[in-house]
């Protein structure tokens, strides 16, 4: 029987990754729907390639092309939000939930509502509504892989393991491109420079949060989720080759690791596979080529977003919701060149301080607090440069 498989978001480099992967093993995995967000030609080639039963574009304006270009094929053609959600409910044992943004928490917590597993690479989903995902969840008898490296590594680590017998988790980071880099050149950073990762290949807006290590602070509060442990017992550490992704610390004092390529398709293998292994392109990891292993301590003094994530994390309820939705406006007028890199955490810092919202009770809240957020963000922003 061929695993049915759903992915949300098929366009972007996580849909691609895997995309590669369930196309190498088609005795294993049947794509029975596809989405993207605009590219309807992309998504059409996705599906007309796999014959996907179902592709959805989520701007309504592409709908009618997306139509066209699936014409003659076996796959029905559907455009908006609503079809979205359909997409993530439409019977598939494992939804790839790979949406940019907010735009992906309503199918997701769909996907959730079915009782399938959901392999989450959509870091908003579990920062902006965590208790509400885990909950809906626990309800439904949903199982959460996670699809970040870290916390996949983590969940690896985890294996066969009891919740009392971990004393702490430690997530990895790059440090992104300006680890080293003096202060005068962080303050002129171009977004061609925050871009451009040393180790792994991806999207512009996750490069600059590498870059900022806000994509490390998100992570930190996605482990809280994911794996019940508070604050205090989530470390961060700089590990520049990329090659552990995360560590376990048990209460006898042993440490798992989980190595590997920077290789997404390890993650994602693991993922579509579990609680079985998947073959993958992957290059090999050859440690003696490697030859060392290099850790050093984060410096939350020149990348505050650290400690602004931190606090985020233990303040709770909308808190972390206006670092996520801040951040997003903050990175994008970055990469628009309106503002300076050192400006992105200065702006979630003010947002933060100025945020005053009621614990979101549903997607709904946390969709009205991530709006009004953005809003109140960018007309800062603006006011700020007249």
């Amino acid at each position: 029987m061929r695993r049915k498989i759903a992915i949300l978001g098929a366009t972007g480099s996580i849909g691609k990754s895997t995309l590669d992967l369930v196309e190498r093993s088609p005795d294993k995995f049947e794509l029975i729907a596809v989405t993207a967000a605009t590219n309807a030609e992309a998504l059409a080639n996705i599906a007309r390639r796999t014959g996907a039963q179902l592709a959805v574009i989520a701007d309504e304006s592409r709908g009618r092309d997306l139509q066209e270009l699936l014409a003659g094929t076996n796959c029905r053609a559907a455009a908006g939000e609503g079809a979205l959600i359909e997409a993530a409910t439409c019977g598939a044992e494992l939804v790839i939930a790979a949406i940019v943004g907010c735009a992906g928490l309503r199918p997701t917590m769909a996907a959730v509502g079915t009782g399938c597993t959901v392999a989450l690479a959509n870091k908003e989903a579990l920062v902006t509504a965590g208790r509400l995902m885990t909950d809906a969840a626990a309800q439904h008898g949903a199982t959460l892989l996670p699809v970040d490296s870290e916390h996949n590594a983590i969940f690896q680590c985890l294996a066969g393991s009891r919740a009392e017998d971990v004393s702490r988790i430690i997530l990895t980071a790059s440090g992104g491109p300006f680890r080293t880099a003096a202060a005068e050149i962080i303050a002129t950073a171009t977004p061609a420079q925050a871009v451009a990762h040393p180790n792994w290949s991806m999207g512009a807006k996750i490069s600059v949060d590498s870059a900022t290590l806000m994509n490390k602070g998100l992570e930190l509060i996605e482990a809280h989720y994911l794996f019940g442990l508070p604050s205090e017992r989530i470390d961060i550490l700089i590990h520049p080759q990329s090659v552990i992704h995360s560590m376990v610390e048990f209460v006898d004092g042993s440490v798992l690791a989980q190595l590997g390529s920077p290789d997404m398709r390890i993650p994602l293998a693991y993922a579509l596979a579990w609680p079985e292994r998947l073959e993958t392109p992957a290059e090999k990891l050859d440690l003696a080529a490697i030859a060392r292993l290099d850790f050093e301590q984060p410096d939350s003094t020149r990348f505050p977003a650290l400690r602004l994530s931190r606090e985020a994390l233990e303040q709770g309820g909308a808190a972390p919701i206006v670092l996520n939705a801040a951040n997003e406006v903050a990175v994008a007028s970055f990469l628009a060149n309106a503002i300076r890199f050192t400006d992105i955490p200065a702006i979630v810092e003010e947002a933060l301080q100025q945020a005053d919202f009621v614990n979101p009770r549903s997607i709904e809240d946390v969709l009205e607090i991530d709006r009004s957020v953005r809003i109140g963000v960018d007309s800062a922003m603006k006011a700020s440069c007249h």
